[in-house]
């Protein structure tokens, strides 16, 4: 099992065992110890790996305690402070944690609800804790992107300077990302002005800032749009033509529901999805073999288009959106995904489920 296997097994737990983890120690025997076991590969019962109730006298508090200590050669190299699943991450819960950093060698902190997993190191001031973590893990939401930076944390890779170096790179781009994000949502006024100020010569009256803000608004969605729908094209190549005319085809669902049954409706967002199964499968399954098929309940995708060889389900009708995954026995696993573009993260997964179809087929014929 690779390591984003790792991360998504333990993904799925965080699922599963969400609503039976009401105290800290339920969230730490259920997903922490997990984490630095099985994603991190440190061993929890070797007390010269991880030191639970880690104690250090500080200048100010005597016998306090934070959650684990990540030891490598007799060393304290990470420390990790636990809260209990769903609550709220700030840096008021890492009261200990501030004040540990400072007295050992260790140059990483890790603050948890079990869930999230945020980074921290002394980017700003030499062996003092920075305020803002240079990474955020979040097994609900899984970003691949950083999926690499935390492999450089593993008993296996881990190597402080190398941590440390990339902390502040990897600091900064998710505080942009940040910033990026709340101006695609709601442009300040010096966003949009830098903008108008590119295409409009005339003086900005308020009539001419509030009509921009509204263009801007437009272009910033439009941009992201025609970026997902590039990277779309470009993997899907020549089969485009075929997915629109496919897509086309759903408009009309009168000849497939009996009178006085709801009409199936086929979202841009199903036929998106569907595009992004094909250009994965596309790796083991002629394109031409792989159809789609609307329900009320689901957006399904199928190999032959034949009902019992589904590939996938896009469960895109509620507010959380699901690919789900059949297996040999037709039991249903459903990953969580929050964008179209999410079942990217789960190409291992699909292309399994392709794998078994192509094994199965020699003996077939």
């Amino acid at each position: 099992m690779d390591f984003i296997e790792r991360l998504q097994t333990l993904a799925k737990k965080v699922e599963q065992f969400s609503e039976t983890l009401a105290t800290e120690e339920a969230t730490k025997n259920a997903l922490v110890m997990p984490f630095l076991h099985s994603v991190l590969g440190y061993d929890v019962f070797n007390p010269q790996e991880v030191i639970p109730e880690f104690t250090a006298d500080t200048a100010t508090k005597k016998g306090e305690k934070v959650d684990y200590a990540l030891m490598k050669e007799g060393e304290v190299q990470i420390l990790i402070e636990c809260k209990k699943f769903g609550e709220t991450l700030s840096t008021k819960h890492a009261s200990q944690l501030f004040r540990y950093f400072s007295v050992t060698n260790a140059r990483i902190a890790i603050l948890t609800n079990g869930a999230k997993y945020q980074f921290f190191t002394d980017l700003d001031a030499p062996n003092k804790m920075d305020e803002k973590p240079f990474l955020t893990l979040d097994l609900e939401n899984l970003d691949e992107h950083i999926v690499p930076e935390v492999k450089k944390l593993t008993k296996s890779s881990f190597d402080v300077d190398s941590v440390v170096d990339a902390a502040g790179e990897l600091k900064y781009l998710s505080q942009i990302k940040k910033v990026l994000g709340e101006q695609f949502s709601l442009p300040e006024e010096d966003f949009v002005k830098f903008f108008t100020s590119k295409v409009y010569d005339g003086v900005q009256t308020s009539k001419v800032k509030a009509q921009f803000l509204e263009l801007t608004q437009k272009a910033l969605k439009q941009f992201l749009n025609d970026s997902i729908n590039a990277r779309l094209q470009s993997a899907i190549g020549s089969d485009s033509k075929v997915s629109q005319i496919e897509a086309s085809s759903y408009d009309d669902q009168d000849e497939f529901e009996s009178e006085g049954t709801p009409k199936i409706v086929t979202t841009d967002e199903e036929i998106e999805g569907f595009n992004v199964v094909k250009a994965i499968l596309r790796q083991k399954l002629d394109v031409s073999r792989i159809h789609s098929r609307d329900t009320q309940s689901y957006f399904g995708v199928l190999l032959d288009d034949n009902n019992r060889k589904p590939l996938c389900r896009l469960h895109f009708n509620a507010k959380q959106k699901y690919l789900g995954v059949l297996d040999e026995d037709r039991k249903e696993t459903r990953y969580p995904i929050n964008r179209v573009d999410d079942i990217f993260n789960h190409t291992d997964v699909l292309l399994s489920v392709a794998d078994r179809y192509v094994q199965i087929e020699p003996s077939a014929s």
